[in-house]
């Protein structure tokens, strides 16, 4: 049997790569709706996901705390997408996705190292890697500068309120995964309905937006590979990992937008994957 902690990496890098790719589709679908219509969509979809997960394995509801952690972790998260997504449709994916991963993840890691300990000298040294890394790969490619500065803002808000989502949902019991999720998502939801009231917008027909129902599906099953990376490692290691997704999210603009890639922001992705292997070891 593989050794728990290797287990955890596993989940955290499949968390990285299931996230790029909500990340991306979210951007897409923000490009014609509002991002609390996406949101709505979004939630809708990964609502739908995780309710058939948690039948298929019977899991049952967590203690009254977990599902206050899992609600007010559903506040944060419900404020941090919907800043990523719009913050992908105003700004460069090259740059928003990881500003607003390195935020996200420089939280989650000061309090892990506060509550678990320092890592050894290896994984911080890969820690550090994988900051530098994501920072060159934030690096802006050609584009102006006040939609630079609008995204940069809308991705730090983004990166403070999903770093809250980190930590508030790996505080629920251990062994819980789906149902925990479940509350999470009704509670985003609930804020982007009633946002969607209180900005007298539309609430969108699931069929009008393929890619915020696809943003939904993907962001949901990266976050049950989450929490799953959580039962085997520390909080700090699973963060980290996860928050490699940019990559996957630049090569998709890459490939399907033919958005600019320099050569800074490349040499970022290579220190990403040398910040893996010395996480791992």
């Amino acid at each position: 049997m593989l050794p728990a902690n290797l287990v955890g990496i596993m989940f955290a890098l499949t968390t990285a790569c299931v996230w790029g790719g909500g990340d991306f589709s979210g951007g897409l679908a923000t490009r014609r709706n509002s991002q609390f219509q996406v949101l709505a969509l979004s939630a809708l979809s990964g609502i739908a996901l995780l309710l058939a997960f948690t039948a298929l394995w019977g899991e049952s509801f967590p203690a009254p705390r977990g599902v206050f952690l899992a609600a007010t972790a559903g506040v944060s998260g419900a404020i941090g997408v919907a800043s990523l997504y719009r913050a992908l449709s105003v700004g460069n994916a090259a740059s928003v996705a990881p500003t607003a991963a390195v935020v996200s993840a420089a939280l989650p890691v000061l309090f892990s190292m506060l509550t678990e300990g320092w890592p050894g000298v290896m994984r911080l040294a890969g820690f550090i890697l994988a900051f530098l890394g994501i920072w060159l790969v934030s690096k802006p490619s050609t584009m102006g500068d006040q939609l630079v500065r609008q995204g940069i803002l809308l991705a730090c808000l983004a990166g403070v309120c999903l770093g809250g989502f980190f930590i508030l949902i790996a505080q629920v019991e251990p062994g819980k995964v789906f149902t925990p999720l479940v509350v999470a998502r009704s509670v985003s939801l609930c804020i982007a309905l009633l946002m969607l009231l209180v900005r007298r917008t539309s609430v969108p027909s699931p069929g009008s937006n393929p890619s915020a129902l696809l943003a939904g599906v993907l962001d949901a099953g990266g976050n049950v590979f989450y929490l799953l990376a959580r039962q085997f490692t520390r909080l700090d290691v699973v963060v980290v990992l996860s928050s490699l997704c940019p990559a996957i999210t630049v090569l998709l603009a890459r490939i399907m937008l033919k958005q600019d890639v320099s050569v800074a922001q490349w040499m970022g992705v290579g220190l990403c994957l040398i910040a893996v292997a010395l996480i791992a070891v």
